[in-house]
């Protein structure tokens, strides 16, 4: 395989699944300890997650493609304008009697304790992912390049971040290769609590 034989495109629901298990194959440590589900239980949730919210505002999910395969996935989000029209989001209550209150409750709170609200002129990397069979071959830095390509092509956007977990020191230095800088040191016991993982680094890089 060769970079030049990846390609990058907007997420379409017939992913949904390869990039659920993408997921897990990502983040299982953040969850795992949250619930006694496997890692296919897991994968579907999160694949009945992606099929009950379709499209969210301001938020876009991206995949790298080997002819039909998902490679590599990366999710962005960016602060609403006053004209995006904010809906109100349901709550996947059938979840619940799926995969059990307590599974559901504490996933919904892991995911929330996760999310990053952008400011202006700011481009998150909320996560990126790639699968296990492809590491090491660049597509990651791909993903984050299509990334930095996205702000110096928007006048709105001047800043590509992202979260990483202090523990997660291969992460980190692979995005300090790639320019970007941590501006923030943050403490969370709720994510302690949750993640076991105490300390997060709060990366910027600066673009345009």
């Amino acid at each position: 395989m060769t970079l030049a034989s990846i390609r990058i495109e907007p997420m379409k629901p017939k992913y949904n699944q390869q990039i659920s298990r993408l997921l897990i194959y990502g983040f299982r440590g953040k969850f795992h300890p949250l619930t006694n589900l496997t890692d296919t239980e897991l994968a579907l949730f999160f694949e009945k997650l992606l099929d009950y919210f379709p499209n969210e505002p301001a938020s876009q999910r991206m995949v790298a493609l080997q002819s039909e395969e998902v490679v590599g996935s990366l999710s962005i989000k960016w602060n609403a304008t006053p004209n995006t029209k904010q809906e109100a989001q349901k709550i996947p209550w059938h979840l619940f009697k799926l995969f059990g209150k307590w599974n559901s409750v504490k996933l919904f709170l892991a995911l929330y304790f996760l999310n990053h609200q952008p400011q202006d002129r700011e481009y998150y990397i909320a996560d990126v992912s790639v699968h296990p069979a492809h590491r090491g071959k660049g597509i990651g830095k791909q993903l984050l390049q299509w990334a930095k390509q996205s702000v110096q092509a928007d006048p709105y956007l001047d800043t590509l971040s992202l979260h990483v977990s202090d523990k997660n020191l291969r992460a980190k230095k692979l995005y300090e290769q790639l320019s970007f800088q941590t501006q923030e040191q943050k403490s969370s016991f709720t994510r302690y609590l949750l993640f076991n993982e105490f300390k997060w680094h709060y990366m910027v890089q600066k673009l345009n």
